[in-house]
Formats: structure tokens, C-alpha cells, sequence
């Protein structure tokens, strides 16, 4: 239980709904259980009638309809109070489910993205959904019932035991064994439901990849060995999850047997203390009987309730293994900062975590507030890392970064972020309109603010001829543009929210030359003003730039303006010359 502990500010948060549910499944059981009084009552109406005390059959019959109106009325209004037991815990159990939700979705949120590069989105996924219903199973029904239990067994073996003290004893013999039961079987079933969870996190993650990489398996044609990868995690999720069923499966007919023994029981010792005269009426042993079944449900759903929490245990735990992480990158500094754009790098390095690659050794360079730097290098020189630096998606790990001369991570990260406008290399486009994912960047946008920045990001010609335009809904990652067109939006969305600073990461790779001129153009005219890196492959995206840095293994070899490092011998000048031979021959 100690991973459950978790919950308890939620059931702290939500106590007046517990306190209410409580109070209501007592008044429930009570009127619950007027009924086996009442059957008491009749058998004792008819064993007077014959032994002569009650010599009228009127009286008899009056006295017989009383009490089943008695039995009717109490059944009801006991009906009622668990409708109103259920309308309260279990709407509890849902309010948690919904803040543990939010919770799990603000801590991913604040979570680094180094975190997300060593978990597997099917897995997040799982922990938000499966786990966090398994959570709720246990915040609402197991409390429930719990309680609907503990309240029909004291109220139940107190009515009992002030009847017949000595048939109580004998009836609640089966209970003892019924708890060691439980308690070894909780144990395995806690050690099988981890395993069972770990599984579905496991399909979760590969569904996930093959749906999201199914242009590649159709590609390749190797969905015959995608559906049997699968069909092998689901035999073995299948096996897991009968093992779990299998223990399960034992708590039913043990507690059916045990129910079955103390109703035996109940008949003979009755029975016998009947004729011994130790009871007076054989109403008391219909009494037992119905006490004995009425206890049924609940000593069954004991089995069913410690199944809820030892799987709800091993949910709470996966999730609380993602709420314990810290941030990497944290805000230290809680008063907004004014960002005005002059960037400087001084001795910067960083290795990545995951792959222990050292990116950038020793890096410094600088940019004033209006500038463009513009970035070249081969693939995994480092370029991509400089932005991210930047935006404090990572932290270097030696030298400084400084923004307006105060050490980024002295900056309000949110106030740094929202200064940032940010083109990835690989556009990503949420499912939904083009609009919206354009406004992605200014949620207050206008229209004509939208159209505008789609016009300089050179796509509003190719959005105008689709059927619904701008309300067009993209498919998923926004599969339903081309590489282009994706690369065009995202640079849309990100010049619409007139930033301090620009940040674009190769962006232009996925558009002709011509399309490149016109977007290149109109990005200079945006930028006025504006801090601007540009990373790219291409010179051509880079000549204009008031400063150019060419990084190789991540260091600085060469750095200048275009004019300057095309009249010297380097890599600058090689790709140059490459690449404008390459122009006449095309």
C-alpha cells in the first residue's frame, strides 16, 4: 500500500464526498439488514399461530403483511442510499482519475527531453491510460466495497451475536482460513499484475511505432514479419495475463465453499440448539441463514477487492516511477525576463546522455540583437544542438551561454522559450487544420495575421487549392502535406509569433531552389530586427548572412562572412564551388 500512498491528497481533496459515501453505505447496510429481523419475525407470527398463542388467522395474516411491508420498505430505501452510495465514491474515483491524469500530463510536460529520448512513447501512453484506470478501480470501487463490507459484517455479526452468541462463533469459523487465503494469494497476484502491465506497455509501444511507421513496413513489405512480432508479444501478453486469471480464479469458488460450510453450520448447530432449547424460535436460524448469504457478496468481493488494489499498487508504482523524476531543465528564476536577443557562446560543451557522443568541444562565437548567424556543417557536426542549446532544451555541460549578457539558466525559461521561434528540421504538424497548426504559434492570431505569415513562408498558394483550404484537417504528423509543404507551415507558425529570436533548423531542405530564394528573401525582411540562425546544408541559405560559422565534429573551423571564406581555402569554399557546379549542371 505504500505505493498508493500517493493518492492520499486526492481523497484528502475530495474527503467530503468520502465522508458523505461513507455515512451513506452505513445507512444502507442498516436498512440492509432489517430484513432478516423481519423474517424472524414471521416464522415467530407463525410458530405462535401454531401453538395456539394467536388464535385469529386475521391477526395472523395482519401481522405477516406488516412485516412484509416492513421487508419491501427497508429493501427500497436501502436501494435507494447505494444508488446515492454509488453517486458519491464513484464519482470521487472519476475526479481523481482526472486530476492523476492531469498530473501524469503536467509532469511530462516539465519533463526534459532527454527524458523522452530514453522512454518509449506507447509506454507514456499506457501509464496515463491503463495504469491510471487500474488506479481509479481502486479509488473508487475497492473503497466501496471495502466499506460496504466492513459495515455489513459489523453491523451483521452484532445483530448475530445478540441473538445467538454461541451459533455466531461457530458460523464465523470459515473466516480466519478465508484471511490467510487472502493474504497468500495477494501477494502472487501483486507479482503477476506488475508483469501483466509490463506487457501491455510493450504492445502499446509497438503498436504505436508500427502505425506511425507504416509507409515504411508497406515500403519495405514486411508486414508479415510485423504481424508476427506482434502475434509473439501478444502470445506472451496473453500467457501473462491468463496467469493472472488463473490466481484470480481461486478466490470465488473458495469463498462460495467457505459460505456453503457456514450455512451448513448454521442448519445443524441451529438445528441442534433448536431441540435443546437454546433458541426459541426456528425463525432465528432462517435469520442466520439469510445473514450468512447476505454476506456472500461482500466476502467474495474481498478476493475481488484485494485483486483491485494489488493491481492498482503495481499501476500507481509505474506511475509514480515518472511523477519522482526531477526536471533536468529547470526554471530557476521566477519573475519574467525581457529577452532581447544578443546570443553569446563562450567554451560551450555537451555530450549527449543517451549515446555519450560528445556534440560540441569548446564552442564561442557571439550574435548581437538583429544579426543572422547562419551555421554550416556536415551531418552530426553539431548545428542542430547550437539551437537546441539555445532554447534550453538541454543544458551545457562546461562553458557559459549568455543572453543579453545574464547566463541563460538566470533567464525565466518560459519568458526565454516564448522569445524563441523555432522551425525543426523535422517538421512536425499536430492532426488537426491547417489554420490551427499555423496559429500554433500566436493562439490569438487573425485570419489575415495567418494568410500573411503563410504568404512569406511561400505555401499559402498551395493551401488555397485544397477543397477546404485553410480549415483543411492534416492526418496525422500532417501526412497529408508533402515533406515541403510541412517544412512551409512550420516555418508560418513560427514567424506569426514575431519573436526576438529565430531559430531555423535546416528547414529549407525539403523545398526547390527557386522556392528557397523567395522564402530566404522574405525571412531577411522578417528578421530586421530580429536575432536570426539559420543551420543549413545549403551556401545558398547562408550567403547573406551577416555571419557564418562552419562547425566540423563539433568545433569551429572556419567562421567569417560569405565573401570572406569563399576567397580562403576550407570546407566553406569547397561545398561552395560543389554546390554551384551542381546549379549549372541542373
Amino acid at each position: 500500500m505504500k505505493e498508493l500512498q500517493h493518492l492520499n491528497k486526492y481523497f484528502f481533496k475530495y474527503k467530503y464526498h468520502l465522508l458523505l459515501g461513507i455515512i451513506i453505505t452505513i445507512v444502507a447496510r442498516i436498512f440492509l439488514l432489517f430484513t432478516p429481523r423481519f423474517v424472524r419475525e414471521i416464522f415467530k407470527v407463525v410458530e405462535d399461530y401454531k401453538a395456539g398463542k394467536i388464535s385469529e388467522i386475521a391477526i395472523v395474516k395482519s401481522e405477516l403483511l406488516e412485516d412484509i411491508f416492513y421487508i419491501i420498505g427497508a429493501a427500497v430505501i436501502a436501494g435507494i442510499f447505494t444508488f446515492l452510495m454509488r453517486q458519491t465514491i464513484i464519482n470521487m474515483s472519476r475526479y481523481i482519475e482526472y486530476d492523476l491524469k492531469n498530473e501524469i500530463y503536467q509532469q511530462y510536460q516539465r519533463l526534459s527531453l532527454n527524458f523522452y529520448k530514453k522512454n518509449r512513447t506507447g509506454d507514456l501512453m499506457n501509464r496515463i491510460s491503463e495504469d491510471v484506470g487500474r488506479v481509479r478501480m481502486y479509488a473508487g470501487p475497492a473503497i466501496m466495497y471495502s466499506i460496504n463490507t466492513i459495515t455489513l459484517f459489523i453491523i451483521a455479526l452484532v445483530y448475530m451475536y445478540s441473538e445467538a452468541p454461541k451459533l455466531t462463533l461457530y458460523t464465523v469459523i470459515p473466516l480466519p482460513i478465508l484471511s490467510v487465503a487472502i493474504y497468500k494469494l495477494s501477494k502472487e497476484i501483486h507479482k503477476r499484475s506488475t508483469t501483466v502491465q509490463v506487457y501491455l506497455s510493450k504492445l502499446s509501444t509497438f503498436t504505436q511505432e508500427s502505425f506511425s511507421g507504416i509507409s515504411v513496413i508497406k515500403a519495405y513489405g514486411i508486414e508479415p514479419q510485423t504481424s508476427k512480432n506482434f502475434e509473439s508479444l501478444s502470445e506472451g501478453s496473453k500467457d501473462k495475463q491468463l496467469a493472472l486469471v488463473r490466481i484470480q480464479a481461486l478466490f470465488f469458488p473458495m469463498m462460495v465453499l467457505l459460505i456453503g460450510i457456514s450455512n451448513l453450520i448454521v442448519i445443524y448447530i441451529g438445528g441442534m440448539q433448536y431441540i435443546n432449547g437454546e433458541i426459541e424460535s426456528l425463525g432465528t436460524i432462517a435469520e442466520f441463514i439469510i445473514y450468512v448469504n447476505m454476506l456472500t457478496w461482500p466476502v467474495a468481493t474481498v478476493g475481488w477487492v484485494t485483486s483491485i488494489i494489488q493491481q492498482a499498487e503495481a499501476s500507481q508504482k509505474r506511475i509514480n516511477e515518472f511523477l519522482d523524476i526531477q526536471p533536468e531543465i529547470k526554471n530557476t528564476v521566477e519573475t519574467p525576463s525581457h529577452i532581447t536577443g544578443d546570443i553569446a557562446f563562450k567554451n560551450v560543451s555537451f555530450t549527449y546522455d543517451d549515446t555519450n557522443i560528445e556534440a560540441l568541444k569548446n564552442v564561442t562565437f557571439d550574435i548581437k540583437h538583429g544579426e543572422t548567424l547562419a551555421i554550416i556543417g556536415k551531418t552530426g557536426s553539431g548545428k542542430s544542438t547550437i539551437l537546441d542549446l539555445i532554447g534550453r532544451l538541454y543544458d551545457c555541460n562546461s562553458g557559459e551561454i549568455s543572453i543579453d549578457n545574464t547566463a541563460i539558466n538566470k533567464l525565466n525559461l518560459y519568458s526565454l522559450r516564448d522569445s524563441i521561434g523555432y522551425v525543426p528540421q523535422d517538421a512536425f504538424l499536430f492532426s488537426d487544420s491547417i489554420k490551427n497548426n499555423i496559429m500554433f504559434g500566436k493562439e490569438d492570431a487573425t485570419e489575415e495575421e495567418v494568410i500573411q505569415a503563410a504568404k512569406q513562408a511561400q505555401v499559402h498558394k498551395n493551401i488555397v487549392k485544397f477543397a477546404q483550404g485553410y480549415n483543411t484537417v492534416l492526418g496525422e504528423r500532417g501526412i497529408t502535406l508533402s515533406g515541403g509543404q510541412k517544412q512551409r507551415v512550420s516555418i508560418a507558425r513560427a514567424i506569426i509569433k514575431d519573436p526576438k529570436i529565430l531559430l531555423f533548423d535546416d528547414c529549407l531542405s525539403a523545398v526547390d531552389t527557386e522556392t528557397e530564394e523567395k522564402i530566404l528573401s522574405n525571412l531577411y525582411k522578417i528578421a530586421n530586427g530580429k536575432t536570426t540562425i539559420i543551420v543549413s546544408h545549403r551556401v545558398s541559405s547562408a550567403k547573406n548572412a551577416d555571419k557564418i560559422i562552419v562547425l566540423d565534429n563539433g568545433k569551429i573551423i572556419q567562421e567569417g562572412t560569405h565573401n570572406s571564406l569563399i576567397n580562403k581555402e576550407g570546407y566553406y569554399k569547397t561545398l561552395y564551388l560543389k554546390q554551384l557546379s551542381e546549379k549549372e549542371i541542373s
